[in-house]
């Protein structure tokens, strides 16, 4: 499938710290892929649009204002990064419905969101951010309270299994790393299972071949069972903790129909508990398309 993109990052914000956080992240890619960003505000339609129905004056009341605090989050956004042409709009729906929507029909190149992350309750009804992951086909990038440095991703950190999708986010590490002159941290479970370890070092050579083809800077490192004895996800964020990683990239694994409410996919406990590390998110549909934007 080939897909064409309108260079365009969309960013969620509801004012919030994580928001601008994730703001400021996307504003550094923005700069680096000479990528445009369109902020958008999405009032719930549950919320005081929808309580206010057809009142017109109070609607309007509400679109002022925040209109206004979105001209004062751009004009702010600007003084840092001149040469990043940022649009705003508003909506009213649903918020995850209303992203991915959007970033689908229009051809959005990614989409950069705050999270505070899923705890209680929310970690079985999904936030938004784990409903845009899997309702998503562009790639997501989730911020939590970490912001990003002028050097932007130096320390990528590239979990691999033994799934087909695993594998295909190689060629966005590699996109993102020679952009920001990244160190790509390719990390593997080394089982005591002789038949997987054996499949999983097949895999980890064939990773390299694409890296070294590709010239990337990259080091491989198993993480052995006594040094990390915990599920795949946790083992990762260790890691990722361990070496203060920039980003974790992973696959959405895109899940459908009541499995979104589920707990243990590897993909909703990176994200639920990735601490400060911003996770990049990819759909496996969405692999091997043709970008020209932040990804070229």
């Amino acid at each position: 499938m080939n897909r064409t993109n309108n260079n365009n990052i969309l960013v969620p914000t509801d004012f919030s710290e994580v928001a601008n956080n994730a703001l400021g992240h996307a504003l550094k890619i923005a700069d680096v892929y000479k990528n445009e960003i369109t902020l958008i505000n999405i009032q719930d339609e549950g919320g005081l649009f929808g309580l206010f129905g057809s009142n017109d004056d109070k609607l309007s009341l509400i679109k002022e204002a925040v209109n206004a605090r979105m001209d004062k989050l751009i004009d702010e956004s600007k003084a840092k990064f001149p040469n990043v042409k940022i649009n705003k709009r508003i909506e009213i729906g649903k918020i995850y419905k209303v992203i991915t929507e959007i970033a689908e029909k229009e051809n959005f190149d990614s989409i950069v969101m705050g999270t505070n992350g899923a705890s209680g309750l929310q970690q079985i009804v999904g936030s938004n951010a784990s409903r845009v992951i899997n309702y998503a086909k562009v790639p997501v990038v989730v911020v939590k309270e970490q912001s990003i440095s002028n050097s932007g991703y130096q320390k990528i950190v590239l979990p691999i299994d033994l799934s087909r999708e695993s594998r295909q986010k190689v060629t966005w590490a590699i996109h993102l790393a020679k952009k920001f002159n990244s160190t790509i941290h390719v990390i593997y479970e080394n089982s005591t299972n002789e038949e997987f370890r054996t499949r999983i070092f097949g895999a980890v050579n064939q990773i390299q071949d694409i890296l070294d083809k590709a010239g990337a800077t990259y080091l491989v490192r198993g993480l052995d069972e006594e040094k990390y004895p915990d599920s795949f996800a946790e083992d990762t964020l260790a890691y990722a903790n361990e070496i203060d990683a920039d980003l974790i990239m992973i696959m959405s694994q895109q899940e459908k129909g009541f499995s979104e409410f589920l707990l243990g996919s590897y993909a909703q406990q990176i994200v639920n508990h990735s601490g400060k590390v911003p996770v990049m998110c990819i759909n496996s549909n969405d692999t091997g398309v043709i970008i020209d934007g932040m990804f070229s």
